[in-house]
């Protein structure tokens, strides 16, 4: 009778840590930069124990590679792992008048998520363990909370922690009274001709079709006078095929910037959530989310690096007081009331977008509006930048959104350009 068989189980790898992130995204990975820049001690002296920072192995939970741009002074903390940034943007009309603007003192800056992700890692110091894993639960328990999944080598995994930020998206996105996407494909061309200045963003470029509910626009961030990365660009309820996006980029590249004959050296495609959900900073006792997942994109423009970089050295400098380490909300209760009311009436057709967003540029000071976007405003100047709006429309939409109610959304896997 032959020996009997039996299967071999995997050993545990079991951690004990101070602080779990889980997700090494834009936020992941910059909650562990501020921790490591914050230093190594706790609030009451200790040695801080420690980092395990939780990654997604190669695999369809890893998203590709993305670009991310936000605006930022001069000296910011990854400028020197920039693709490009720039002081100069220019919105068009749909009938092709041009506003241009400097951006001074702010800078338009352009990062690819890679780079910044061996930036980041190359900074890390030995406060942070680094683990590939699959995560399948976060748990709350007496004191802490445990991570549990699986590791790329097929361990089972354990990560204890006192606080563990969570940068997934939930499965259950929250209700929300208007959903939008902004989703977009982009090209990165290589032109024969000297087509492109690459001293100006052409951050909306609105001489594209423009889509029943919604809006569009052209989106160019010029490298070289021969290279840029050229997207189509749509808010809109739902996301289009590839060839839509195909057909929207050869109409904009062909008949509206006429490049001529040129190379399309690689691709990026994705879309944002913009609603006006309110997004829970807190799932557990000492569980946190961090990123779009708390709540970090500006409802009403899909940037969020900026607004990450605000979170995650808020949560570090709480965790070097002693203090919980509660993320904080990355945009002041009366900007994501104005997202709201944006958002609606957007979707509603009561605003023409691209009359809307080229009247802000012609009428609003540059810094003031820029920061606006980022959601780094203050009262005064958000009033003064909704006097800039059509105002009796937005009215209109102010009285009609406490009647809205707010509707659950479809599971929703968002890919993030800002």
């Amino acid at each position: 009778m032959p020996p009997q068989r039996h299967p071999v189980r995997e050993p545990h790898l079991v951690l004990d840590t101070h602080v779990a992130v889980v997700g090494a995204g834009a936020a992941g990975l910059s909650l562990a930069h501020h921790l490591c820049a914050s230093g190594t001690a706790t609030g009451d002296g200790r040695h801080r124990p420690g980092t395990v920072l939780i990654d997604a192995p190669t695999g369809p939970l890893r998203p590709p590679e993305r670009t991310w741009c936000h605006w930022e002074e001069p000296g910011g903390d990854y400028d020197d792992v920039l693709v490009r940034s720039w002081d100069r943007l220019r919105v068009r009309d749909p009938d092709g008048t041009a506003v241009t603007r400097r951006t001074a003192p702010l800078r338009y800056k352009m990062l690819r998520s890679g780079a910044f992700a061996d930036a980041v890692g190359a900074r890390l110091d030995d406060t942070v363990t680094r683990v590939e894993a699959t995560v399948h639960a976060v748990r709350d328990r007496p004191g802490g909370a445990d991570v549990l999944g699986v590791t790329a080598l097929g361990q089972r995994l354990r990560v204890r922690a006192r606080w563990v930020f969570d940068s997934r998206l939930p499965r259950c996105p929250p209700p929300a009274r208007t959903r939008l996407l902004q989703h977009f494909r982009g090209w990165f061309v290589h032109a024969e001709r000297a087509v492109f200045d690459p001293t100006t963003v052409e951050l909306m470029d609105f001489r594209t079709p423009q889509p029943r509910h919604g809006l569009s626009f052209g989106y160019v961030l010029p490298l070289t006078p021969h290279d840029a990365l050229v997207e189509y660009t749509e808010f809109s309820p739902a996301a289009l095929d590839r060839g839509a996006y195909e057909r929207a980029l050869r109409h904009y590249t062909g008949e509206v910037l006429r490049l001529g004959r040129f190379e399309v050296t690689g691709t990026e495609q994705g879309a944002i959530v913009m609603s006006d959900a309110r997004h829970r900073r807190r799932a557990g006792h000492s569980v946190f989310r961090i990123g779009t997942a708390g709540g970090a994109t500006r409802p009403s423009t899909g940037y969020t690096f900026a607004g990450v970089q605000r979170q995650t050295r808020a949560v570090a400098a709480a965790l070097r007081a002693g203090r919980v380490p509660l993320p904080p909300a990355a945009h002041p209760p009366r900007a994501r009331a104005l997202d709201a009311v944006v958002l609606r009436a957007l979707h509603s057709g009561r605003v023409d977008g691209p009359a809307f967003f080229t009247g802000l540029f012609r009428t609003v000071p540059t810094e003031r509006l820029l920061r606006f976007l980022d959601g780094d405003t203050r009262l005064l100047e958000d009033l003064r930048i909704g006097l800039r709006t059509p105002v009796l429309p937005m009215l209109r939409t102010v009285a009609e959104l406490p009647l809205l109610p707010r509707r659950p959304a479809p599971t929703f896997r968002e890919g993030n350009r800002p």
